[in-house]
Formats: structure tokens, C-alpha cells, sequence
């Protein structure tokens, strides 16, 4: 639900040149004042009000029989950009004679050329609807008989030096067709397939569908429809070969049922993207509160997008598989079964005709209209619309409007397998995948219905099977099942002359706007859209029961967002146009005759501010911008009775050029025409006293609540003062602010530096609590330090028992073996020394050894003494220094 953020934009103002594109002309002033002295006998016609049309960020607004036109952006950047210079020179900034503006002349001159222009139209009546193409290049001027069709000019018309009405190319739609002496309009669209949305579709009130295709170099496209159906006549027909197209004849207007009954209401078709046959599913409501769907309507002419024949090819062939030899299925719906097949096989043996789309958009293939079995498809309908028993009945069934919402595009079937990805829009791939239709009442109510067995493409049977078709004509009527009832108006408000519409939002298409004379009333079915899909699928694991209750207790969203003070049905409120734009936001714009109605929305998901260029003069304006910490309300207008001048003076001017124009100079007389006189003058001067004294006791009230509003404004502000000083801390007695933020900046400082320091003797500890793992290379070195103090330390007393098998081997042994030899060794070197000087007894002859042999063992011997003591050393200082490392 959008959050309203403003009630009101500066920059269209009564002060700000934007107020322009919505101030009444003054003669359609004057003629509303005269209206109580010279009404028109006439009642007139009732119908929507769609004064507002846009394209991007420029607007289209009808005011009478003008329109005019401008650009949103450039108008709020200018409202700006002057608001800013008008501020530095109020501060005695020295601006450049050259840049300022000396001259009164010079102002009314920028502000007609700052993106404002008038388009002067052809029209005799003033315009009710306004109705944009989908290529943004053609739009449609409805006033309440007739239909214009204008080429837009490009926008740089909008700031050229050139301030004075436009007057682009404009057609009369229908100039035979669509006139006074006939049914008025009641609703035109553009053919979501139309080629370059070239074609539009207008419907009067005596359910006549005319096709339209368009093109701006032939003007006999604008003289004649290319296809026209007569509902009347379609609903009552049984074969396929009858004549349903609308009579020419404008002088038969005897009295049937059917046009009682058949008096529509509007019609609508569903998005381009939408799934399945609603693109081509033209929706019409009558005002009793029926409801019908002609299904395939299509221009001569026609571009599907890219999933649409692939996927209905796919449909129509399954369907017609699985019921070809089923003996259940009846013979009616084998003929449809049928008929779509040859429809889809007269569409697959043609070969499209290649068109590049605009800039940055895919290429366009255009199709002709299949021919088989026939051009106007069969009336489906009067649709039963269950209602709930709840809610019983239909409160009213004066119908005003009608929204369809397509079923979702299904494309994961369609394109397994492929490579490609298709550049589609991704509202259009989720949602619900059935259709949603919204009826809106006189009453303001909405009514919600499910299409849930999905309108198919359906023609008549034949004339030799006619029997099939009273059989069709007695079958039961399809159902739209009613799913919940929405009142947007109190009953107090309600009004049988009102005439409330739909109104689309750009943030999902699930979301959509109601406008009536009271009020504008946001709805979003998003709360159980995506849930009931869900359910559809089967993707939830609760039970039953629950789930069931929790979709049918789930109510959509809800929300007034503006009301009228009036509520006054002679003051009837524009339809609502939604913009998302970086320089704008998300912006609703609505107007009542006289003033507009401007809402800005939070968009908090998304930045929509525009990228602006870092400078001094923007860092001061963000700093000088106020705080969004209030509440908004709705801004209170004046009305406009003050600023009406009086009808009277124009009354005597028109006494005057009269042929009674011989009284106003002589002496008053008692006589009728005097009465008369007076009495219309009475008239006036009455209407115009009650409008001020309404005027009056409206702004006294408001004055009164100002105060409430003041009061409430204040305490909160107080509140945010005292969460401030919360937040700076409190004031000392005799210390400056400049002090006070001196001392927390030096405490902060201060806390860092103590908090840095505490922070480095913990890292400082941590790294000394904790130790690291061994490597493999310090591992294996542990393992040879331990193996080789093993070897080197003699065994305990409790040890020598095991490790007798491995003594040989162990170093100690080794060693004390050595010293053993080496004693022994060196007694027999002193005795063979003593026995070779003659001291000691001759050792025994077996034993007596050479010289040079007893020599080089010796030799020998001592280098492996040396070695062994070397090697004893080394182990031992190793030893010492592993003791001192532990």
C-alpha cells in the first residue's frame, strides 16, 4: 500500500506556473454561473471522466474544448531553479543584469515558453476522455458523441521560442458514424495487437463494437470502421453465415428488450502480455450488470508477441487429441475443438510480414486475420456471476466501469529446451493464472470475480448445423465466480448520477485506483492473488481446511487516499493517472474543474531521486531542506466561488443586446417581463451569495481545526526538540554549543584512544594464550630428539629386563663396549712395548705379530677411539642444549 508522503506539489501550485495546465477557460466560467438563470433543458449525459493523459512525464489535460499540455520534470526542475534564484536575491545576492529578469513582459514570457502549450482541438462539446495509444504517438479526444484522433507533436515543441497554441493533425474518427443524432460513446481502447498500436475500438451505448485501424497517410482509415459488430443482433444469432455488423441506418430506434438490457456500460481488454486468449478478449459490461466477452476479436491487421500462436498452437492441439476419440465428449465441443484448429491452421500456413519496432524494441511480425471459420466470433455470454452468500445479491446493478487483469504468461513449458531467453515483461509472468475481473457500481462498490474456466475463442456453428446452434444458444451460461465485494463510498455519498472508474498502477497490475466525485480510493489484491496461485499449484504443505480458511478470510488492501470536502457530483473528480519517473517519483495526478490533485508516494524499495552533480549550492539546499518528521495532511483550497467574478454584469449585457433591451433604460414597471427579469437576476445573485456563504463557513471551520492541527503540530515538534537534545546531551549552564560539541569531541576522541589501547593488550595476551600446531618438519624433529634420548640415556632399574634384547643395539652399550676394548688395547700396547725393550717375558711364539701390521692396526684403532669420542661429545652437548630449550 503506497504511503503518502504529500497531499500537494509546490510546483503546481495557484502560484507556480504548472497551476496553468488545469485553470478553467473563462468563458466556460461564466457559462457555469449563467447555468441557474438560462439552464439547458437537456440532461446531460453521464459518463467517465478521464480528462488526463500522459506520455512518460509529459501530461495531456483537457480543459473545455482545449487541451493543454506540458512536461511534469521540466516544469518542477524550472519551479526550482527559479524558487532557488528568487531566494539568493531576497539574501542580496548580486545576480547578473544579463541573467536576471527586469521585466514584467520578460516573466510572462519565460513562464509560456517553460514547457506549457496549448492544443487547440475541433471539438463542439467539451471532451470527457482522453486516451493515449500504446506507441505514445496517437491520442484519442472523446467528447460524449464524437471521436478525434490526434497526431502528438514531438515534445521539443514544448521549449521553443514559439508560446502560442498548437495545432497539430487531428482526424475525425467516424465523421458519419459517431455523431450527435446517434448512441454516445461510452468507451474507446486501443487493440492491445493492433499493428504499432494503430488500432483502436469504440463501443456505444447500443453495444455497437467498431474496429479501427489507422494510418496517418490514409484518411479513409478514419471514414469507415473495418469491422463492426451489432451485440444485439450477435446474441440472438444461430448460424455463422448471418449479418451481425451494425446498421448504417441512424433512424430506427423502436423499442426492444435488448436495449434496455444491452445499454453498455464499458468495455476493456486485458495487457498485451497477458496469457492464453485475453489478448484478443474484447470484455463489455452493461448497466443493468451483465457481462460478455467476444472472443477472438481482431483487426484485419494484427502483431501477437512472441509466445502467443506457439502457446495457443500447443493448447489447441492437446485439446483436440485428448477429445477426438473420447465418446463422452459432446458434439458441440468437438466443433469448437475443430473450428480452433482450423482458425490456428489458416494462421500457422501464413508467413508474417517483417517490420522493425522502434529503437531498443524487438522486431514486429504482423499477421492477417484468419478468415476460418469466420471473422466475428460468437457472444459469449450473459456470464453467471455467483455471488457470495454473504454477501448476497448485487447491491446495485448500475454498472460504470470494468478492469480486467489477464492470466499470467506460462512460458517454462513452452521454451524447454531452448537456448534463448524471451525479453518479456516480468509483471506479466506472475500472478495468478486465471483471469481477474473488477465491475465498479454508481455505488462505489467493486466486485471481484474469478474467471475460472477461462473465456476460449468461439464462433457459431454453421447453417447446416443449426441444430448445434439452438443447442448452444439453450446450453448453460458461463459463471464468473465472485470472490469479494469492496465499497469505496459511505452512504452518505452515493449518487445515482455519479459515474466512478478504474484506474491502472504502474507498481504491479494487481494494484489499481477508483475515482469518483468523492474521493480516491488505492485497492490491492496482492495479498491473496499470489497466495490462491499457490494453492493452484499445490506448492503448500498445510492442511486443507487451513489453507482454504486463510484465502477466504484474506481481504484485499484498502485505502482513501484523498477525499473531496464536498463530495459534490457537479464537481466530479479526473480520472487518476500514476507516474514513476527519477525526476518526478511515484506521483498520482488527478484534477477536479478547477484545481488539481497532486499525491506523492514513498517509494522506499527504490532511490527514485535524481542523480544530481556535487556542488556547494545543492550541500546547502539539502541542508536548508526541512525534516519529513510531520504528519501530512491533505491540503486545504479555498474555494473557487471567491475567485469567480459575477455572472451578473454579463446577465445585463445580454439584457441589453436583447430584444427587450428597450427596458433596461426606462423606469421599472410592474409588468411579467419585469418579473422575469428580476426573477433571473434573483437567480444569480442567490446562487452566487450561497456559493460564498458555503465558501465562507468552510474556511471558518477550517480555521478552527487549523488550531487543533497547530496545537498537535507543536507538541510533536516539541517531542523532536526533546529527542534532539537527547541525543546532543544537555546544556551546561554558561557553555556555548560550539563548547559543548568541542568537549564530546575531545571525550569521543579520548574514549578511542583508550578503547584502541585496550584493544591492542588484549590482541597482545591472545597471542600468547594461544599456541599454534606443530608442523610436520617440527614434528618429526620431537620424534628423533625422543628416539635419540632413548638410545643415549641408560635404561632403570625396571627397565633392563625389556630392553635386554635391544641392548647390542643401543648406544650406551655401544659405548661402554669401546671403552672396554680400548682398555684392553692398550694393556697389550704396553706390554708388547716392554717385551720389544727386553722388561717383560717374551710373549709365545704363536703369538708374535709383525711391526708394520701392529702398526696400522694401532693406527685403526685410535681413528675409531677419535671417531667414537667425537661422536660421543656431539650427542652429549646436543643433549645439553635440548634441556636448556625446555
Amino acid at each position: 500500500m503506497p504511503k503518502v508522503k504529500s497531499y500537494s506539489a509546490a510546483w503546481l501550485s495557484s502560484n507556480a506556473p504548472g497551476h496553468r495546465l488545469f485553470e478553467p477557460a473563462p468563458e466556460t466560467s461564466r457559462s457555469r454561473s449563467l447555468e441557474p438563470a438560462y439552464g439547458s433543458k437537456k440532461k446531460a449525459i453521464p459518463g467517465p471522466r478521464r480528462t488526463i493523459a500522459r506520455r512518460g512525464t509529459e501530461v495531456f489535460v483537457a480543459v473545455g474544448r482545449e487541451i493543454r499540455w506540458s512536461d511534469l520534470a521540466y516544469l518542477k526542475e524550472n519551479w526550482t531553479a527559479n524558487r532557488h534564484s528568487r531566494s539568493k536575491s531576497s539574501q542580496g545576492i548580486r545576480i547578473k543584469r544579463e541573467d536576471s529578469y527586469q521585466s514584467t513582459d520578460g516573466d510572462a514570457a519565460l513562464e509560456s515558453a517553460a514547457g506549457l502549450r496549448t492544443i487547440k482541438t475541433p471539438v463542439a462539446d467539451d471532451i470527457r476522455q482522453l486516451i493515449i495509444s500504446p506507441n505514445s504517438n496517437y491520442l484519442a479526444i472523446l467528447t460524449t458523441h464524437t471521436v478525434h484522433i490526434c497526431v502528438l507533436p514531438d515534445p521539443s515543441h514544448l521549449t521553443s521560442e514559439d508560446a502560442g497554441p498548437l495545432k497539430p493533425k487531428i482526424f475525425t474518427l467516424g465523421p458519419t458514424t459517431h455523431v450527435t443524432s446517434r448512441s454516445p460513446i461510452v468507451s474507446a481502447m486501443w487493440h492491445p495487437l493492433g499493428v504499432n498500436g494503430s488500432c483502436i475500438v469504440t463501443v456505444t451505448a447500443d453495444a455497437i463494437v467498431r474496429l479501427w485501424e489507422l494510418s496517418s497517410t490514409d484518411r479513409w482509415s478514419f471514414d469507415s470502421p473495418t469491422t463492426s459488430v451489432d451485440l444485439k443482433k450477435l446474441v440472438d444469432g444461430t448460424a455463422l453465415e448471418q449479418d451481425f455488423s451494425a446498421s448504417t441506418s441512424a433512424t430506427n430506434k423502436s423499442f426492444s428488450p435488448d436495449s434496455f438490457e444491452m445499454e453498455v456500460a464499458a468495455a476493456s481488454f486485458s495487457t498485451k502480455g497477458a496469457g492464453g486468449w485475453n489478448p484478443m478478449t474484447l470484455w463489455v459490461a452493461m448497466r443493468e450488470g451483465d457481462v460478455y466477452a467476444l472472443c477472438p476479436l481482431l483487426p484485419q491487421k494484427w502483431a501477437p508477441p512472441p509466445t502467443l500462436i506457439p502457446s495457443l498452437s500447443v493448447s489447441i492441439v492437446t485439446t483436440v487429441a485428448s477429445i477426438e476419440d473420447d465418446p463422452d465428449i459432446g458434439e458441440q465441443e468437438k466443433l469448437l475443438a475443430q473450428q480452433q484448429l482450423e482458425w490456428m491452421g489458416e494462421l500457422d500456413s501464413q508467413e508474417p510480414q517483417i517490420i522493425d519496432g522502434r529503437i531498443g524494441d524487438p522486431i514486429i511480425e504482423i499477421y492477417t486475420r484468419p478468415s476460418r471459420p469466420g471473422i466475428i466470433p460468437r457472444l459469449q455470454g450473459p456470464f453467471e456471476l455467483q455471488s457470495d452468500p454473504e454477501t448476497g445479491d448485487e447491491l446495485d446493478t448500475s454498472i460504470t466501469s470494468i478492469l480486467v487483469i489477464g492470466k499470467k504468461t506460462e512460458t517454462e513449458e513452452l521454451m524447454m529446451g531452448e537456448d534463448e531467453d524471451l525479453d518479456m515483461d516480468d509483471g506479466d509472468q506472475e500472478g495468478l493464472s486465471l483471469a481477474v475481473i473488477c465491475l465498479l457500481s454508481t455505488s462505489g462498490q467493486v466486485r471481484v470475480y474469478l474467471d475460472l474456466e477461462g473465456v476460449q475463442a468461439q464462433w457459431l456453428p454453421p447453417k447446416n448445423k443449426s441444430k448445434l446452434g439452438r443447442l448452444l444458444a439453450e446450453s448453460e451460461p458461463p459463471s464468473l465466480l465472485s470472490f469479494q465485494a469492496i465499497d469505496t463510498m459511505s452512504p452518505v455519498e452515493v449518487n445515482e448520477e455519479s459515474w466512478p472508474v478504474f484506474s491502472s498502477d504502474v507498481m504491479s497490475r494487481y494494484n489499481f485506483f477508483v475515482t469518483h466525485h468523492a474521493a480516491i480510493t488505492f485497492i490491492s489484491l496482492t495479498s491473496w492473488i499470489f497466495r490462491l496461485e499457490s494453492e493452484l499449484n499445490g506448492d503448500s504443505e498445510a492442511g486443507t481446511d487451513f489453507r482454504i480458511g486463510l484465502l477466504v478470510n484474506s481481504q484485499s488492501s484498502r485505502d482513501r487516499l484523498y477525499s473531496q470536502p464536498t463530495a459534490d457530483v457537479a464537481v466530479p473528480l479526473a480520472a487518476a493517472n500514476v507516474i514513476r519517473d527519477p525526476d518526478v517519483g511515484y506521483f498520482l495526478l488527478s484534477a477536479t474543474p478547477y484545481d488539481p490533485i497532486a499525491l506523492t508516494f514513498e517509494t522506499p524499495e527504490v532511490d527514485l531521486a535524481p542523480i544530481r552533480q556535487e556542488s556547494p549550492v545543492y550541500e546547502r539546499e539539502a541542508s536548508m531542506a526541512p525534516l519529513d518528521f510531520y504528519e501530512p495532511r491533505p491540503v486545504f483550497n479555498p474555494s473557487h466561488a471567491f475567485e469567480e467574478g459575477s455572472a451578473l454584469p454579463t446577465l445585463l449585457e445580454r439584457l441589453r443586446t436583447s430584444r427587450h433591451k428597450t427596458v433596461v433604460n426606462q423606469e421599472v414597471r410592474l409588468s411579467p417581463l419585469t418579473l422575469q427579469i428580476f426573477t433571473d437576476a434573483h437567480k444569480v445573485l442567490a446562487d452566487e451569495t450561497h456559493k460564498l456563504g458555503i465558501a465562507a463557513a468552510e474556511v471558518f471551520r477550517r480555521c478552527e481545526l487549523l488550531q487543533t492541527e497547530l496545537k498537535q503540530q507543536v507538541m510533536k515538534a516539541n517531542e523532536v526538540k526533546g529527542k534532539i537534545d537527547t541525543i546532543n546531551g544537555a546544556h551546561r549552564d554558561g557553555e556555548a554549543d560550539n563548547a559543548m560539541y568541542d568537549r564530546r569531541i575531545v571525550a569521543a576522541r579520548d574514549r578511542q584512544g583508550a578503547l584502541t589501547q585496550r584493544l591492542e593488550n588484549l590482541r597482545k595476551i591472545v597471542g600468547k594464550a594461544t599456541t599454534r600446531d606443530l608442523s610436520s618438519k617440527e614434528r618429526a624433529f620431537v620424534e628423533e630428539v625422543r628416539t635419540l634420548e632413548a638410545s643415549v640415556s641408560a635404561p632403570g632399574p625396571g627397565e633392563a629386563a625389556a630392553d635386554k634384547a635391544q641392548s647390542s643395539k643401543q648406544l650406551w652399550k655401544r659405548l661402554s663396549d669401546v671403552k672396554r676394548l680400548q682398555g684392553e688395547l692398550a694393556a697389550e700396547v704396553e706390554a708388547m712395548k716392554k717385551a720389544e725393550e727386553g722388561e717383560g717375558p717374551a710373549p709365545p711364539a704363536e703369538l708374535r705379530i709383525p711391526q708394520d701390521i701392529r702398526r696400522a692396526k694401532m693406527q685403526q684403532v685410535q681413528g675409531l677411539l677419535s671417531r667414537e669420542t667425537a661422536l660421543v661429545e656431539a650427542v652429549t652437548a646436543r643433549l645439553e642444549r635440548l634441556q636448556t630449550n625446555y
